[in-house]
């Protein structure tokens, strides 16, 4: 995991523990990378009896967890066990409470490195792997790993803890980098994301230099050419940024720096969205304890750098920091915009000037944050990847080693242009399902590339599934689990691959892990396939726009259903296709579920063969077939003969559902 050294005219001098290590040392367990996951993995290893060692390739222990994200994203506290909820128990103590889920980065940072000291973990920080081979192998089997200085660890078990997966990419592990299409794992929330709708313009506003004329150029932070085909698969990684942690009380603020080379033109697309009468770039200003903040990204124009961060996954270690450095100018210049700036109203300038960064946090670099927020780097592929499937229940792993709870989450990738406005692309918020299982399968490699190694943090994942699962919490569980395995697969003298699943769940759980969510659920859906005919529900048909998954009302087909957010008429469509298994005549119903906010007018299209027509139906009235279908008429259709059904957001006058179509024999 990368760390900047050299950082805001600052050095960060090397701290290294070598606590019972001589070169070339031997351990058990060999843990590259001090994330929270990495920390949690090294303490569970250490507690399991075993020798391990952690390699941190910077200076500060804790990753994001003590780097500025004090406001824990988990979903449901409730998935929550281990080690992970035993450091937010000591959070709680330090704040004289049960349990703290909020809390100060230097506050986090101290409590990571309590957990290492107890444990006696040997720790070894600033040693980064070597680029050219770091990593000696026999077979598929890691014997040891060098870093930067020349310094070699050796061991039975490794774990890379580190976002950006440097040890299994060096191990020669298959892995992915940007959105899979959704065809791939038959998805509908990866690939392009066109139409999406939050952390979006909320008006409009010109792209260009000089306002609207596209031969001056485009404005810095919008890219050129084509967004892509809706649901296709990119390079693109969702945006980096760094949670700042401000304060408002005066005695304990730092002003925000001007950043060496600062250029306005790069804020002149915010300017304009805030003359357009939208200020929302600081709206996610979280509050933690003694007056500070955990401040990320909000609305159209805010911390996510958009797009500058593509070459960051597989950069080299200039690459990263060049990338890094440049997100440190372009956050830093945006908040020295938007405090000094004179074309800026008054009250904009007064509500930023409120804050300003925290004199006693990240001392080193002026208060300002030490860890880049990766937030997506590789991922893995393994015999089983995480999908959006899991996440919403549809498919349950049974070598669950833990649960994740958060909705599947993906901030933008991209800033295009259409139709002469600034347009962002790549957001989705899709939330509404019980906390899930992650399978062990999914942080160990394919057995041929690796058999002694485990990957809890860059796991194997889709896009959009590694966008609920990549949370702190969850990676101190992934690492705990993690650990465990590794230590039993030491004791049993057998590959990662090989280990007694029912063992180590049983180890888990008296462990305090949460392996299986018993909680109350969310809404369950009628199982298509219990139903007659031919059934097509939301999840297998074609998408146009940004739909919004859904479970808030009862009586849907499947794991959920579609509302367009009663937004960008005219812009949305689900197309539904159908095929009948014989000759005859069928009768087509919809499903929806109904609420007072519903549209009356939705417009469907039926289509067969040459013969086409359109209805209207009214989703505030209940559906009159069993309480969840009504029908669209009666069609004859030949053997193998297509019906496609295309419900449309144009000229609805409330939300638009789409859900289920079935196609069963008229009697």
């Amino acid at each position: 995991m990368h760390r900047c050294r050299r950082h805001l005219g600052f050095v960060l001098l090397a701290s290294i523990s070598l606590t019972g290590i001589a070169r070339a040392d031997s351990f058990d367990v060999v843990v590259y990378g001090g994330t929270s996951g990495g920390v949690a993995a090294a303490v569970q290893a250490a507690r399991m009896g075993k020798r391990v060692v952690l390699i941190e390739p910077g200076k500060h222990l804790g990753g994001l967890t003590s780097g500025g994200l004090g406001a824990t994203d988990i979903g449901n506290k409730g998935a929550i066990g281990g080690v992970s909820r035993e450091f937010y128990r000591r959070i709680g103590r330090h704040y004289g409470k049960d349990e703290g889920w909020t809390f100060e980065p230097r506050v986090a940072e101290a409590i990571m490195d309590e957990f290492v000291r107890e444990a006696q973990v040997a720790l070894v920080r600033n040693e980064r792997l070597e680029l050219d081979g770091s990593v000696t192998k026999q077979g598929p089997r890691i014997v040891s790993i060098r870093m930067e200085s020349g310094r070699e660890f050796s061991g039975r078990i490794f774990i890379d803890a580190t976002y950006e997966g440097d040890l299994m990419a060096k191990a020669g592990v298959s892995y992915h980098v940007g959105r899979e299409a959704n065809s791939v794992y038959d998805e509908t929330l990866d690939g392009v994301q066109l139409g999406s709708k939050k952390h979006q313009f909320n008006a409009p506003v010109d792209p260009y230099i000089v306002p609207g004329d596209p031969n001056s150029g485009l404005l810095p932070g919008i890219h050129a050419g084509s967004p892509g085909v809706y649901g296709q698969g990119d390079r693109r990684v969702q945006a980096y940024n760094f949670r700042m942690c401000l304060t408002d009380d005066p005695a304990n603020q730092l002003p925000f720096p001007k950043p060496a080379g600062y250029d306005p033109l790069r804020y002149e697309l915010l300017r304009r969205y805030i003359d357009a009468g939208v200020f929302d770039a600081l709206g996610s200003n979280l509050p933690m304890p003694n007056r500070k903040t955990d401040t990320n990204n909000n609305g159209a124009f805010s911390t996510d750098n958009i797009g500058m961060n593509y070459d960051y996954p597989d950069g080299d270690y200039a690459t990263r920091e060049k990338i890094f450095q440049e997100h440190v100018a372009y956050q830093q210049g945006m908040m020295w915009f938007l405090a000094n700036d004179p074309r800026l109203p008054q009250k904009v300038r007064d509500h930023v000037n409120r804050w300003g960064l925290c004199k006693d946090e990240f001392v080193e670099t002026g208060g300002w944050p030490h860890q880049l927020y990766v937030r997506e780097a590789r991922r893995m592929i393994s015999d089983y990847v995480m999908t959006q499937h899991d996440c919403q229940g549809r498919k349950i792993a049974a070598d669950s080693i833990g649960l994740a709870a958060y909705g599947m989450d993906s901030h933008n990738t991209q800033r295009y242009v259409k139709d002469g406005q600034a347009i962002n692309e790549g957001d989705v918020q899709v939330h509404g399902f019980t906390p899930y299982p992650v399978a062990y399968r999914s942080i160990t490699p394919k057995a041929a590339e690796c058999d002694n190694l485990l990957v809890p943090v860059c796991l194997a994942a889709s896009h959009i599934a590694y966008g609920s699962i990549r949370m702190e919490p969850v990676f101190m569980v992934l690492g705990q689990s993690a650990a465990t395995a590794a230590c039993q697969a030491i004791d049993a003298d057998v590959a990662v691959q090989k280990i007694d699943i029912e063992k180590l769940q049983a180890r888990l759980l008296a462990d305090r892990q949460v392996l299986a969510w018993t909680g109350p659920p969310v809404a369950q859906g009628l199982d298509p396939a219990k139903l007659p005919g031919v059934v097509v529900d939301d999840v297998k048909a074609e998408q146009v726009g940004a739909w919004t998954e859904s479970r808030s009302s009862p009586g849907f087909v499947g794991a959920g259903y579609l509302h367009d957010g009663n937004e960008r008429q005219g812009e949305k469509v689900v197309r539904y296709t159908l095929v009948a298994a014989r000759p005859g005549d069928y009768e087509l119903r919809l499903s929806y579920t109904t609420n007072p906010n519903r549209a009356t007018n939705v417009p469907v299209t039926i289509a067969a063969s040459d013969r086409s027509r359109t209805v209207q139906i009214n989703q505030r009235k209940a559906p009159p077939i069993d309480k969840r279908f009504v029908s669209l008429g009666k069609l004859h259709l030949s053997a193998g003969e297509k019906a496609v059904v295309t419900i449309s957001n144009r000229g609805a006058d409330g939300f638009v559902i789409a859900d289920a179509v079935q196609l069963v024999p008229s009697e």
